[in-house]
């Protein structure tokens, strides 16, 4: 089954398919697996101290699970240590180390890993900024299916990032990936079909994309509705501001 990880990051195991339901018993079996050298185990006792399932949160001795289990060659491990050491989690950041990490995720052909590495070469985080080779970070992740890098891959040939602009191309890529379930990628078709005044398709999308987006996402979504003042979205307007309260009342 799949276990999720922050930011749907997701590690695979056959074993321990009653954690959801049994997160105090499946964390001691899961340590009890990873104690043994179980390596599916070990990334997995990994994710659980880092949210705390079932078990005290550790963000600390995560880490030492995580890199216990990349050292073995687990490409989503490799992945998870370089999370850690990008955010912090369990360890003072250090985007200079989580390139590292994520590097061999990514040499390991892990979609999440590949897409990580580019975010880091595209800011110039932990490495000399590089568009190019971001972009072609992201473009390798896309045709791997990875939703989050279809939509950077069009932001990337819409703006000339890195790559020639393609304004039809880039549009074709913001398809897939809300097709591909990216919330951003949602809100990036639905600004191709406003511009087109495709009313129906565009508010499809927008609906979609106000489904799971973060707080963050909606607030700068907001703004650009607010920006643009269509009438025929006006309904989707106060859905993205009641939606964004929401979300803050929340946090207080």
């Amino acid at each position: 089954m799949q276990h999720f990880l922050r930011r749907e990051e997701t590690l695979d195991t056959t074993q321990l398919n009653d954690l959801a339901e049994q997160p105090q018993r499946a964390a001691r079996l899961v340590l009890a697996a990873a104690a043994t050298g179980e390596i599916e185990a070990q990334a997995l006792l990994g994710q659980i101290l880092l949210e705390g399932r079932g078990i005290q949160s550790d963000p600390g001795l995560a880490l030492i699970w995580f890199d216990i289990a990349a050292g073995r060659g687990h490409a989503m491990a490799c992945n998870m240590a370089g999370r850690c050491h990008e955010l912090g989690w369990g360890c003072a950041a250090n985007p200079a180390r989580a390139a590292e990490f994520y590097h061999r995720a990514a040499e390991k052909g892990l979609d999440w890993g590949i897409y990580n590495l580019a975010n880091l070469l595209a800011t110039g985080r932990g490495l000399p900024q590089d568009e190019a080779a971001a972009y072609r970070l992201y473009r390798q992740a896309a045709e791997l299916g990875h939703a989050k890098s279809m939509n950077l891959t069009g932001r990337c040939l819409e703006d000339g990032c890195g790559v020639a602009r393609d304004v039809s191309a880039a549009h074709a890529w913001y398809r897939r990936s809300a097709e591909a379930g990216d919330f951003r990628g949602q809100f990036s078709h639905a600004a191709v079909l406003l511009a087109e005044q495709q009313w129906d398709a565009a508010r499809h999308w927008l609906e979609r994309a106000l489904e799971v987006g973060h707080l963050k996402f909606v607030e700068t979504a907001l703004a650009s509705l607010q920006a643009a003042e269509l009438p025929p979205i006006a309904d989707i307007v106060v859905a993205y501001a009641r939606r964004r309260d929401e979300l803050r009342a929340r946090l207080r």
